[in-house]
Order: C-alpha cells, then sequence, then structure tokens
C-alpha cells in the first residue's frame, strides 16, 4: 500500500520544510501498475495521521471530507464509505477505517499521493523551491510505481512536474503531456485543482479524469 524505501527521505525533508509538530504524509494506494497516479499539493494539519498520536497508515486526505467526493465520482471509494466520511467528524477518524478506505483505493488501482509531502499547519501556498525539493522523490516513487495514468492537480504542481508552464485549463477531454524519466515515458494530464480554493472546479476535474480513465 505504501513505498516504505522512501520513507526515510521524506521525513528528512519534514524537518527542514514542515511544521516541527507535524509528521510527513506518504502517498498511499496500489503499488503496482495503478490505472492512475493522482498528484496533489501537499498535506495539511486537517490530516489524522499528521500527529505522533497516529499509529497507523499516513496517507492522504485522512480526516478530510472534499476531496473524497471526486473519489466517490470516480468510483474509486464505494457509497457506504463515503457517506460514513461525510458524516464522520474528524475525531471519528480511526486506524481500522482508514485502512479499510485505503483497501478500496487499493482495488480500484488507484495511487494518491502529494507533491510536496511536508505538512503544513494550514493550506498556504508554499513557493516552487519548495516543491523542487521533491522532484527526485517524486520521479522515484512514478518509476516504482508504474502508473498508467498521471494527473496532476493544478497549475504549480503540474508545471513543476513538467519542467515548464502548464495552464490546466488549456487541455480539453483527454490532451496529455508526456513524462520522461530514466528513459521511461509517462502520460500527464495537467487537471484543475478540485479542493480548498479550487473546489468551485470540481466538476471539471471530475468530467476530465472521466474521460481520461475511459
Amino acid at each position: 500500500m505504501q513505498l516504505n524505501q522512501l520513507k526515510k527521505d521524506i521525513d528528512n525533508l519534514q524537518l527542514l520544510f514542515g511544521d516541527k509538530n507535524l509528521r510527513s504524509i506518504y502517498g498511499a494506494g496500489c503499488i503496482k501498475n495503478p490505472k492512475a497516479m493522482f498528484i496533489f499539493m501537499n498535506p495539511t494539519a486537517k490530516n489524522v495521521s499528521a500527529f505522533d498520536d497516529w499509529k497507523g497508515l499516513r496517507a492522504p486526505w485522512l480526516g478530510t471530507k472534499n476531496v473524497w467526493q471526486i473519489f466517490y465520482a470516480l468510483d474509486i471509494v464505494s457509497f457506504d464509505y463515503f457517506q460514513k466520511i461525510q458524516e464522520m467528524k474528524i475525531g471519528d477518524w480511526n486506524v481500522d477505517f482508514a485502512q479499510d478506505v485505503y483497501r478500496e483505493v487499493v482495488e480500484k488501482k488507484v495511487y494518491i499521493t502529494n507533491l510536496a509531502k511536508c505538512t503544513q499547519v494550514d493550506a498556504r501556498p508554499l513557493k516552487n523551491d519548495v516543491f523542487k525539493n521533491y522532484l527526485k522523490i517524486m520521479e522515484e516513487e512514478v518509476m516504482a510505481i508504474n502508473p498508467k495514468n498521471i494527473i496532476t492537480f493544478g497549475n504549480q504542481v503540474s508545471s513543476i512536474i513538467l519542467r515548464k508552464p502548464v495552464s490546466v485549463g488549456d487541455y480539453k477531454k483527454d490532451e496529455k503531456e508526456v513524462l520522461k524519466i530514466s528513459g521511461q515515458s509517462f502520460d500527464v494530464y495537467p487537471t484543475h485543482y478540485p479542493v480548498g480554493q479550487g473546489r468551485r472546479n470540481m466538476p471539471m476535474a471530475i468530467k476530465r479524469i472521466k474521460a481520461i480513465l475511459s
């Protein structure tokens, strides 16, 4: 469900770029040839697994609500789990439930991660230089996971990963870019960021991802 070989390097960068009272958050899901790899920006303290007293899976979006709307719309999580997530308060999340949710993600052949794994206290924007410090780990993650499709969310993440200016609004239906790492090519689909200030873009992101995965 996670790439243990990357955790040490990720934790070292948390000490440099994350909040000292929070833990880094690792990618999680199907780690062998998933149909899709979703790359978001960075985790925040809203993630219940970012704290020292959490003894289970440290994975993206645990304890949050909005992003699971897009995962439900894309049939990545079932209605039962989606409904429970929407009804639960942050303190209701526990280790077993988090593990069960990500088992569904694995079964759907999806992997979820952030470009920067350094957890912040809030959702204030990170500078490009912080994200760029994670590029090497990101490329190692992509190579190890070997996804069929990579969905990058937002202009900043997409531009840094592709190493060129990107405007996600320029891409229609299943239009893509190609990312080359160590001689291997990966299809990358820049997509509107669907949560936080970008929540209004969720319908467009869902429509585009459905076109890509179909």
